[in-house]
């Protein structure tokens, strides 16, 4: 099942540098899934040259969540794709079928652009208006930057000299080639074209469970291609963090529950 609203006829939502952003989001049914999609379609809402592509893991879509897409006025895909056995239920399979979804549709979803960038943004990430006006807009290749609370530790980043990536400030596993979170980059849409073959596919043991290293090795890319963002202050200006990986917490609830009208998801 494909839900879809194309981009509007007239070129008046397209930025002046005509760059488009692609925000690919796996999701599924959940107490809190509603409130985290809230958070993220206020946030995605001021970009009107953004399309975003939405998974849903599970047998049908939701009500909601496609009345919260059509409330953002923002040009959307909403897929249906339950995980498959052997893949990870952690978004994997799904944002395959979103990149395979690319390749197939990209002229329709990009029509007018000029260029376009792919980000993977989780449903329950909380995001600054930041990361896409002044970090994702700007990628040519493929941006990197830090993300918040991740990888037991208050932020990960990547390790940066005279403006380019030498390694990586880590907790966890510290020597994958691509020591990031899915939240700390985004690549050019035409790199998904130019490596057809390039999935998530069912594991990863370059990433030690981690699949971040492996798509951006099958996407071809280097640590010299790395395009860092964020580190452009001087040395007496703290640095910011626009992506922190967040997670909204289950509530303690009481059933049976009398739900007077509204409509939930439980």
């Amino acid at each position: 099942m494909i839900n879809v609203r194309p981009r509007p006829s007239n070129d008046e939502s397209a930025p002046p540098e005509n760059v488009q952003i692609i925000v690919i989001t796996p999701t599924y049914k959940r107490y809190t899934r509603i409130a985290d999609m809230t958070r993220m379609a206020n946030t995605l809402s001021h970009f009107p040259n953004l399309h975003w592509l939405v998974v849903e893991d599970g047998n049908v879509t939701s009500k909601l969540v496609e009345s919260l897409l059509q409330r953002t006025a923002l040009p959307y895909t909403y897929l249906l794709h339950q995980t498959k056995t052997g893949y990870p239920k952690r978004g994997w399979y799904q944002r395959d079928m979103a990149l395979t979804y690319l390749r197939e549709n990209y002229q329709q979803i990009s029509k007018g652009y000029s260029h376009s960038v792919v980000y993977f943004g989780d449903d329950d990430n909380s995001y600054d208006l930041r990361l896409f006006s002044d970090y994702i807009v700007n990628v040519k290749k493929v941006g990197i930057w830090a993300v918040g609370l991740v990888g037991g530790a208050p932020f990960e980043s990547p390790k940066v000299e005279n403006n380019s990536v030498v390694g990586w400030h880590v907790k966890w596993n510290p020597k994958r080639k691509f020591a990031t979170d899915m939240a700390g980059f985004a690549f050019s849409l035409q790199s998904v074209l130019d490596h057809p073959k390039a999935l998530f596919g069912t594991s990863c043991k370059a990433g030690g469970g981690a699949p971040e290293p492996c798509i951006l090795d099958y996407l071809g890319f280097s640590q010299q291609d790395l395009e860092p963002f964020g580190f452009d202050k001087p040395p007496n200006v703290p640095r910011e963090i626009y992506v922190y990986h967040t997670k909204t917490v289950k509530p303690s609830t009481f059933p049976p529950y009398e739900l007077y009208g509204y409509e939930i998801e439980l």
